[in-house]
């Protein structure tokens, strides 16, 4: 003979309350942010970018004022600086940055 195995209800109601708690407290997804590439290729393009801003600003400006300028994030201006600054291309005076 096979044994009859008893449930309650008591337990499953418990369970099923939890698992609709769970799913009405999730929360949306935050927006992905798009990832930097870092290869010579964009390196170049972000300098370029910078430097465009700074020579049509034609006075010393913050990362935070170049990254608005050229309509780039502040991690890709700051990219597009080092590649500037390797190159001797910018002077650096009081936190803001000019063309050499």
């Amino acid at each position: 003979m096979a044994e009859k195995k008893t449930t309650t209800k008591k337990a499953a109601a418990p369970a099923k309350a939890a698992e609709a708690k769970k799913a009405t407290v999730k929360k949306a997804a935050a927006p992905k942010k798009a990832a930097l590439v870092v290869n010579a290729e964009n390196a170049g393009f972000k300098a370029g970018d910078v430097y465009q801003a700074l020579a049509a600003a034609e006075k010393a400006l913050t990362v935070k004022e170049i990254a608005k300028a050229a309509k780039i994030s502040e991690e890709e201006t700051l990219l597009g600086l080092g590649w500037l600054f390797k190159e001797g291309k910018l002077a650096a005076a009081d936190e803001k940055i000019t063309l050499a």
